[in-house]
């Protein structure tokens, strides 16, 4: 058993163009003040970090890491660089947005950009002394995830081949490294249940540097029982998002929405402790297994206004991360015993 890391606070729903939100010094300070002891720093945050200079530069990221008034930085995302590595062409437009404006309508140059910005971000991972960094896996079958009209034979096969071919240089070189890739488990990436990250995984022979990141928010609104998610994945889970989340389907929507905004969705993110997420039974699992992470808060919330969320959800995890044991509860009643005692004690010595 471990006692997990944290709290931490992921800075992607935060940073801004006004302080405290737009350096990493007056945000890591606003942070600090919040209740957290650590940072995920998105690595495309001009604002926050310079890639270029992170990748290539370990002096840089020493003084980078001076910079966070005493938190550590628990880990870089690269999520959105992610999305952009698999884009099925229905949403070129819709995620052009993600990409640099040089690279933007030209599909093969903003791939390129991608594979470059992930490749730098395991460099800056290593750099900071991080052992695993966060991303989405972009997705290529997104487009037929129900399968009406019937998706033809070989469809979804060919899709995850391909996903798997251009991600597999990166797991390579995230090996060399010594970071590990964890996908965050997600709607619309093609990674987005645990099927479908085994999927993947037998198509990178299990590359060990291939990992999850675990968000039970986006199983709830799955229906996917993200306890037992848990017990499946253990050895595979290397970073945990702690956001809520709560279904409330009717008569009208469930799943799927209805095309409603977020706030009218049966189906919507919440606030820590707003939600219906079980935190204690995750928390536990989490120490029982050994999770040697960071519990890091991901605010989004239809409802409440976000640095109240910041705030709440720092006492919400610090009050759920379980300070494991370092003995039993019954060792004053420990009578002692040897191999001869327990022989005994089973009528084995008569």
């Amino acid at each position: 058993m471990k006692t997990i890391k944290g709290p931490g606070l992921f800075l992607a729903q935060f940073m801004g163009d006004t302080a405290p939100f737009n350096s990493l010094p007056a945000i890591t300070a606003w942070a600090r003040d919040c209740g957290y002891l650590g940072v995920q720093v998105p690595s495309g945050a001009a604002s926050l970090i310079d890639l270029d200079l992170a990748a290539t530069s370990a002096a840089y990221c020493d003084d980078l890491a001076g910079q966070t008034n005493g938190l550590a930085i628990t880990e870089l995302s690269a999520h959105l660089q992610g999305q952009l590595v698999a884009v099925h062409p229905a949403y070129d437009a819709a995620f052009d947005g993600f990409a640099p404006e040089a690279v933007r309508g030209n599909p093969a140059a903003r791939q390129a950009w991608a594979v470059d910005q992930i490749r730098k971000t395991i460099d800056a991972s290593a750099n900071l002394g991080l052992d695993r960094m966060a991303a989405f896996s972009g997705a290529l079958a997104w487009p037929y995830l129900y399968p009406w009209p019937q998706r033809p034979a070989g469809l979804v096969e060919a899709a995850f081949d391909e996903l798997a071919a251009r991600w597999r240089p990166l797991l390579d070189h995230a090996e060399d490294n010594g970071v590990d890739i964890c996908f965050e488990i997600h709607p619309g990436e093609d990674l987005h249940d645990g099927v479908t990250f085994e999927m993947f995984l037998d198509r990178v022979d299990q590359h060990p540097r291939a990992r999850m990141l675990y968000d039970p928010s986006h199983y709830l609104l799955q229906q996917l029982d993200y306890i037992e998610n848990l017990d499946i994945y253990a050895d595979r889970i290397g970073m945990v998002h702690v956001k809520d989340a709560e279904f409330n389907p009717t008569g009208r929507q469930g799943v799927y929405g209805g095309f409603q905004p977020w706030a009218q969705r049966a189906g919507r993110f919440r606030s820590l402790g707003d939600g219906q997420v079980d935190f204690g039974a995750i928390f536990s699992k989490l120490a029982v297994m050994g999770f040697d992470g960071w519990a890091v808060v991901e605010w989004e919330c239809a409802l409440k206004h976000p640095e109240d969320g910041a705030r709440e959800g720092a006492a919400f995890v610090r009050d759920h991360i379980i300070r494991v044991t370092d003995r039993a509860f019954d060792d004053f009643a420990d009578g002692g015993a040897d191999m001869s005692a327990n022989r005994r004690m089973l009528g084995l010595d008569r």
